[in-house]
């Protein structure tokens, strides 16, 4: 699903994320979330920055969303272009990292 945003907006960039242990939905919100927005390449070490989580609890079972703010100061400032957006979750023992979406600033 491609994204768009203004580059005068500061809002949240909200990713779905759906987590299942042997089938059944967990609960990723104990986890480290991170999103890196990516014009080329991979992310490396100060590309991450810190996101949170948003729980919709009005849904069965409840949807979970990493969300990171991005725009004008104090949010992660993009100027326009398209990038790629990047999610990490550090859990243990495993810390997927993955392309999700486009998004585009105008």
């Amino acid at each position: 699903m491609p994204y768009s945003l203004s580059s005068l907006s500061l809002e949240y960039v909200r990713l779905p994320v759906s987590a299942k242990d042997s089938g059944v939905v967990v609960n990723p919100t104990s986890d480290a979330v991170a999103m890196a927005f990516m014009a080329s390449g991979s992310p490396a070490g100060g590309d991450w920055k810190t996101a949170s989580w948003e729980t919709d609890a009005t849904t069965t079972p409840p949807t979970y969303y990493a969300r990171c703010l991005v725009g004008p100061n104090p949010g992660n400032p993009l100027q326009p272009g398209t990038y790629m957006i990047w999610l990490k979750i550090t859990d243990a023992p495993e810390i997927p990292a993955r392309p999700v979406a486009p998004i585009t600033i105008t």
